[in-house]
């Protein structure tokens, strides 16, 4: 039970880190989509498949779940 402030801690921090990460994006990128992103538009259906944002995405949570593991030892 003692680790689980320190788990809040760096869950906390984690997110607040994500946040920035993905402000400066937008602030980059003016609102736009990410390059990688493949865009099908057929009549009324739009389909968005993000593969550089899921990319960047698989990493930062492969860190930050990392840390949140080696945190808890």
């Amino acid at each position: 039970m003692d680790d689980f402030p320190k788990l809040l801690i760096v869950l906390g921090i984690s997110i607040a880190l994500v946040g920035a990460i993905w402000w400066v994006a937008s602030r980059f990128f003016d609102g736009a989509q990410l390059p990688g992103t493949l865009v099908f538009q057929s009549g009324g259906m739009t389909c968005i498949i993000p593969i550089l944002g899921s990319i960047l995405l698989s990493i930062i949570l492969t860190v930050v779940l990392n840390l949140l593991l080696k945190a808890g030892k």
